[in-house]
């Protein structure tokens, strides 16, 4: 009989050769996914970057859509200065480029602080929402800029938009152009603590004062998305009121599978922060398994786009659809997670999701991947970018 101690080395080894195949496997894509856009997406005469690509990169509107600019200035920089590989002169000549259009064209009327939403190609504002996205990608993108680069009026961006961010969210919303209607409930969506969490990291990381000035909005953050486990621990609610309780009708009952996994790995860096496993346990039980044992699609594989907390049919016409970003989100999950608890059944379930991902939306023939699948998994469209889709990798290499 095989010594119980050589059965589990054995395992272990097993799994180490298998988490170094998809280590390299998500590597190669990365490699594909930065090359397609690097080709297709540089404005060479005005700066910045086209995000309305279709499949074989070819650019279909030249609309410049301010969330995504900050992404890719994002991605370059956090590429180029993690990956020996991506520390080319190309890469980060395009983020600088990237980061000075949005220094002169993003914000609306400066000084004001509020970014447009879409800009045309040569940076005049097409379009403002009235939430804190935009300028949320802006100081992301504008934080790493200056990590890589050393230059301080870019962190002296990203520090006065946070600042003014956290204004807008925690003590006055008027600068944001929401009219205040007295039939609208009070809504705290998910989203709004989540991307301050993520900024509480990105800003504070091997940055002790940054670290320090953010730490109380840091705690602040991580009780509020906490605060939309609802029903006894049954389920993630996406929208719940200012004083984190369910809200009635179709608000209060939508749930978005991808946000939670989404908010359940900025929460896991939270806890590991902080030192607080007891949290971390809470954290993959409800923003990990809860809303992928209830949104992984039993028939077709993937993660539907919307639910509905009743089982009742979700009121939004794509709900049933598979989008590429909760699948990489949940990838970035469930390895966190195994890496935080050492529980296999995370990794997994990291098997499962990366298996569907990598088959479903990779496109072999022309690169990158689609983003939008119909329940069935087939393609439903053959753009590579859009509006809401940009450069975003495949998940955290």
């Amino acid at each position: 009989m095989m010594d119980p101690g050589l059965l589990v080395l054995q395992d272990m080894e097993k799994e180490r050769e298998t988490l170094q195949v998809w280590k390299q496997r998500v590597g190669q894509e990365l490699d594909s996914v930065i090359a397609f856009w690097m080709e297709h997406s540089h404005d060479q005469e005005h700066g910045g970057f086209f995000t309305c690509l279709g499949r074989d990169g070819q650019v279909y509107d030249h609309l410049k859509y301010v969330w995504l600019q900050g992404r890719q200035v994002w991605m370059y920089c956090r590429l180029y200065r993690t990956f020996e590989r991506f520390r080319r002169v190309e890469l980060l000549d395009a983020a600088k480029a990237g980061g000075e259009f949005l220094l002169s064209y993003a914000r609306v009327a400066p000084p004001g602080k509020k970014c447009a939403f879409v800009l045309t190609q040569d940076g005049r504002p097409v379009k403002v929402q009235r939430t804190i996205f935009s300028e949320c990608f802006y100081t992301m993108a504008m934080n790493e800029l200056w990590k890589v680069t050393g230059e301080m009026h870019y962190q002296r961006e990203a520090v006065e938009m946070m600042d003014q961010i956290i204004h807008w969210v925690r003590e006055d919303p008027a600068g944001l152009g929401r009219p205040q209607l007295s039939g609208t409930l009070a809504t705290e969506p998910m989203a709004v603590p989540m991307m301050l969490l993520n900024l509480v990291e990105q800003l504070g990381e091997e940055d002790e004062e940054m670290t320090d000035k953010y730490a109380e909005l840091g705690d602040w953050c991580a009780h509020r998305i906490l605060q939309h486990v609802q029903r006894d621990g049954q389920v993630v609610l996406e929208n719940v009121s200012e004083d984190g309780k369910e809200l009635p009708g179709c608000l209060g009952r939508h749930q978005n599978p991808g946000h939670t996994l989404e908010a359940g790995w900025f929460l896991l860096q939270y806890a590991l922060r902080k030192g607080d496993p007891k949290l971390q346990r809470h954290i993959i039980d409800k923003f990990l398994l809860l809303p992928f044992h209830s949104g992984w699609d039993p028939e077709h594989g993937g993660l539907f786009y919307f639910q509905d907390a009743d089982d009742l049919c979700p009121t939004q016409l794509e709900w049933n659809m598979k989008l590429w970003w909760p699948h990489t989100e949940a990838m970035i999950a469930f390895l966190m997670g195994y890496r935080d608890s050492g529980d296999p059944a995370l990794l997994n379930l990291f098997y499962q999701v990366a298996e569907y991902t990598f088959h479903q939306f990779r496109d072999p023939e022309y690169g990158e991947w689609f983003g939008y699948l119909n329940q069935e998994g087939k393609v439903a469209l053959t753009i590579k970018g859009g509006p809401f889709k940009g450069e975003r990798g495949t998940g955290r290499d």
